[in-house]
């Protein structure tokens, strides 16, 4: 099971309180020369509720710093 899944299965929604979320990776432009020439160089992880929609963003270059995948889920989820 990758982070992605563990992402999705462990996630509780904080405003339906459902369990269980879609996983999606995104990027985007900045401001400036960036959003100018369409260069995405912003990169997030979103998981949303598989029952209400609500989502949640995540920067992976912060989740990325963790050393395991234990530490990432703790990061998220407060365990």
């Amino acid at each position: 099971m990758d982070a992605d899944d563990m992402l999705a299965a462990k996630f509780v929604c904080p405003k339906c309180n459902s369990s269980g979320g879609s996983v999606k990776r995104i990027a985007m432009s900045g401001t400036g020369l960036s959003r100018f020439f369409d260069i995405q160089h912003n990169r997030f992880i979103v998981v949303s509720c598989k029952n209400c929609g609500f989502s949640e963003m995540y920067n992976p270059e912060i989740m990325e710093g963790k050393k395991t995948l234990s530490d990432v889920l703790d990061l998220v989820f407060g365990g």
